[in-house]
Parts: structure tokens; C-alpha cells; sequence
């Protein structure tokens, strides 16, 4: 049990970094914006330089602190692969899952899960770190082939050029919240139609808009902030991915979990 100053300084901090992200929304709001290129740049250094339990965490490594001594871990492949099932029967998507690709697969969390379902897993992500834990992860549950690809935040296309053909189901995570802007996720939408084959099914995840000035993108200090960098009002994203060649089939939404808040799960289908 912590004892009382303890949780003063726990409270106290959780209060600094709430004042920390009203402050540069403010000024987001008023004009005050990073330009795309210096938030990618930002986000390319943070994810290229691990930096100790936050980046473990922010990464979804197993031994990351945050996981430690609890199920969370497990349970983030499992609530999605769990997910994907449920959106699956819904779409009408009954194919088998020959190829599976994760854009920011992380320390393998849901990799895990669904790896071993698939004949081959292709795991795209920022940092070389990520993908070799990943790979690590994977190889301890079982023996599907495993592809690393790794991008720079500024050229997300280069995956076209890297992966071979397409797949049957792709899948983004705890992503589309850390990108520089919504303009960026217009191209991460276009990467996904072209890399999923026709009658294939993607499950993307974001962070959504309430119409709160609060819940709008960041657009600044992407370090402090990065959970909440990009947000999408649910009408504006499911009209973003049609106007990109998916076709929304479902929408699951999450207002609150163990890791955070106001999550909604995109069920995308190409014809």
C-alpha cells in the first residue's frame, strides 16, 4: 500500500500532465501548430531511441514495468484476436488467414495471438527493436514464418516496396493515435487497401472525438503527448477509409479500458 505522501506525488503529477496536454491543445486551438514534418521528426526519435519503462510500455514489451505482475499483456492479443472473431462473423470474412500483416506490431502483444493462426506474419513498425522482440515473441508460441519490416515516419510507402504481394488480414493497433496528424492516417489507409487482397478484411483501431475541444488532434509536443497526438470524429474516419477504397463494415467502440480511453475498432473489408 502506498503511503500518504506517495500518493500526494502520484496525484500531483497526474495533475502536472493533465495541465501539460489542456496547455497544448490550447494553443493548438488557437493556431499554434507543429508543422507535420517536425512532429514526424519528433515521433522518428523517440521511437528509434528506446528510453527506458515508458518507451518499454508506449512498445508493448512483455517485460515492460507497466506489465509486470498482471494479465494486461496477455490480454491485449487476446481481447483483440477475440474482437477480430466477433467482426469477422459479421462481415461475412470466413477466408483462411494465409497472410497477416500488423502495422506497429510492437513487442508482438497481439502478434502472439494471431500468428499462429496464419501461414506467414508480416510485422511493420519504426523500431528495429520492436521487431526483433516481436520476432522473439512470436517464435515462443509458435513456428509461423515471420517478416520484419522497418519504416521511417516519413516514408510509411516504403512497406509497398518491402512486402511481396498481399494479405488476407490486416491489422493496426494502438497506431493511428501516435501519427503526426489525420492527414497522415489518409495515407496509412491507403497503404492498408493497397497491401490487403480483394475480399480481405482489416481491423484498425483509433482514438475518437467527442466534439470536445479536448479530444481534438494535438499537434504539438509529441513526446508529452503522444497517446493523443491524432483523434478522428467516428463519422469523419469511417468516411475517411471509403473515401481510401475500404468499405466499413462494423464499428466497435471502447470508452474506456485498462491502457486508456475513447477507443473505436474499425472493421474495413476491400471488394
Amino acid at each position: 500500500m502506498k503511503r500518504p505522501w506517495e500518493v500526494a506525488v502520484s496525484h500531483g503529477k497526474r495533475l502536472a500532465v493533465t495541465a501539460e496536454d489542456l496547455l497544448q491543445r490550447a494553443l493548438a486551438t488557437m493556431g499554434l501548430r507543429q508543422p507535420d514534418s517536425a512532429i514526424a521528426a519528433d515521433a522518428q526519435d523517440y521511437w528509434l531511441r528506446p528510453s527506458g519503462s515508458r518507451w518499454a510500455a508506449d512498445s508493448h514489451w512483455r517485460d515492460s514495468p507497466a506489465f509486470r505482475d498482471t494479465d494486461l499483456w496477455d490480454r491485449i492479443g487476446a481481447d483483440h484476436l477475440a474482437l477480430f472473431e466477433d467482426g469477422a462473423r459479421l462481415a461475412g470474412f470466413s477466408r483462411a488467414w494465409d497472410r497477416v500483416i500488423e502495422w506497429g506490431c510492437g513487442g508482438g502483444a497481439n502478434a502472439v495471438r494471431f500468428a499462429p493462426r496464419a501461414k506467414e506474419f508480416i510485422g511493420v513498425d519504426i523500431s528495429r527493436d520492436s521487431l526483433e522482440e516481436c520476432d522473439r515473441q512470436i517464435a515462443s508460441v509458435c513456428d509461423t514464418a515471420f517478416l520484419p519490416v522497418a519504416i521511417e515516419v516519413t516514408t510509411p510507402e516504403s512497406a509497398l516496396g518491402d512486402i511481396d504481394g498481399v494479405c488476407d488480414v490486416f491489422l493496426s493497433f494502438y497506431v493511428f493515435e501516435l501519427i503526426p496528424s489525420p492527414e497522415y492516417g489518409e495515407r496509412l489507409l491507403r497503404i492498408a487497401h493497397d497491401l490487403l487482397a480483394p475480399g480481405g478484411l482489416a481491423l484498425i483501431q483509433i482514438k475518437y472525438a467527442t466534439g470536445d475541444w479536448r479530444t481534438k488532434p494535438r499537434r504539438r509536443s509529441y513526446r508529452r503527448g503522444l497517446a493523443s497526438m491524432t483523434t478522428y470524429p467516428i463519422h469523419g474516419f469511417w468516411e475517411l477509409a471509403e473515401r481510401c477504397g475500404l468499405t466499413p463494415r462494423a464499428v466497435r467502440l471502447v470508452p474506456r479500458n485498462d491502457l486508456d480511453e475513447r477507443y473505436a475498432y474499425f472493421f474495413l473489408s476491400k471488394d
